[in-house]
């Protein structure tokens, strides 16, 4: 919510800074802004008769005016549907219509949050009802709320307001653009100002992601489904103004999935994915149990179990080592000698 008041008192180059796209709005109202150091309200006490008239508005209205004019930019630039502090899950029903054992989970931004269970279980029925912020209304009865409110319906049924963004394990392209060519496209469709250092910083971590390098003039049609995913992972993280992401199965992707959480992480958003991975259950904050439909158990993640994971980690590179060994034809001993040294550690 932005408050009139603190417009009121802020300075011309405080508001500026904040929200850069008012500058015209000022050019346009024709308010004579001399000392951009002032505020509005200062600025309005000090016009005369004659500059009233020009500016036609009192302060309120004005106020007011400035008001609406950045929040339809917010709106435009979806700027609204970053602001997601807080995520919350209300209990529902397992598939036997018996109440889902717990009442409430919050998650904050910067949370990851793992979803495991059996296949069939309703892991991908739980990212739905995120997804379409089920109010009740699905076959689970679950309700979703953000920072302790009822969504706004815009984030269910408006395509352009996008409050998740959703990484499923196939990715496939349908523009037959460049990879540098696709993301100058997004990045324009942002109106951000620094486009040029965006794209680059995109490009640079999508190849830090992927398996195998790939150049910025690469079709993005002919990306392997790792590098694909490589180059949303790091889109999405940097440039999507989603601020809820989902992710289905990210361990079959081809890229380096540690990275890729802390990308996202460190992008301030919300991450729940759904994983058969015990690496990756492990690098949530929290892992729900699904069963039957329903969540059976929320489980905080131990620093016991995070010492687990580093030895896990360690045997994963060896079985990585060992897959691209076999790729390109070259000698297992290595990995044999490898995988004496941790039986005997």
């Amino acid at each position: 919510m932005i408050s009139k008041d603190k417009l009121k008192n802020s300075s011309i180059k405080e508001i500026i800074e904040e929200y850069p796209y008012t500058e015209s709005f000022f050019e346009d109202q024709k308010l004579a802004v001399d000392d951009k150091e002032k505020t509005l309200k200062e600025i309005f006490s000090e016009l005369t008769i004659e500059e009233m008239e020009d500016v036609v508005f009192d302060l309120d209205q004005f106020a007011d005016s400035l008001s609406s004019h950045i929040r339809n930019m917010q709106e435009f630039l979806g700027e609204n549907d970053s602001i997601v502090a807080k995520l919350s899950i209300l209990a529902g029903n397992n598939k036997d219509g018996e109440k889902e054992n717990y009442e409430k989970l919050d998650i904050h931004s910067g949370e990851i949050i793992s979803i495991v269970g059996p296949t069939g279980s309703g892991k991908s029925r739980l990212l739905a009802d995120i997804e379409w912020t089920a109010q009740g209304d699905t076959p689970t009865e679950r309700q979703i709320l953000i920072n302790d409110e009822v969504p706004d319906k815009k984030w269910r049924f408006t395509g352009g307001k996008k409050l998740v963004a959703q990484l499923s394990q196939n990715m496939n392209f349908v523009m037959d653009l460049s990879v540098i060519e696709f993301l100058n496209l997004h990045a324009e469709s942002r109106l951000i100002d620094n486009q040029a250092e965006v794209v680059e910083r995109i490009f640079r971590e999508a190849n830090k992601l992927a398996g195998e390098q790939f150049g910025r003039e690469a079709q993005i049609t002919s990306l392997s489904g790792g590098q694909s995913r490589a180059l949303m992972i790091a889109d999405t993280a940097i440039l999507s103004s989603s601020p809820i992401i989902l992710i289905d199965e990210i361990e079959n992707a081809g890229i380096d999935r540690e990275k890729a959480l802390e990308l996202l992480v460190g992008e301030e958003k919300i991450v729940l994915m759904a994983t058969h991975d015990p690496i990756l259950a492990l690098m949530g904050d929290k892992r729900i149990i699904i069963n039957n439909g329903g969540i059976k158990d929320i489980i905080d993640t131990t620093a016991e179990e995070k010492e687990l994971m580093q030895e896990l980690k360690v045997l994963d590179k060896v079985l990585t080592d060992l897959r691209d060994d076999l790729r390109y034809g070259k000698n297992l001993s290595r990995i044999s000698e490898e995988l004496a040294e941790i039986k005997s550690a």
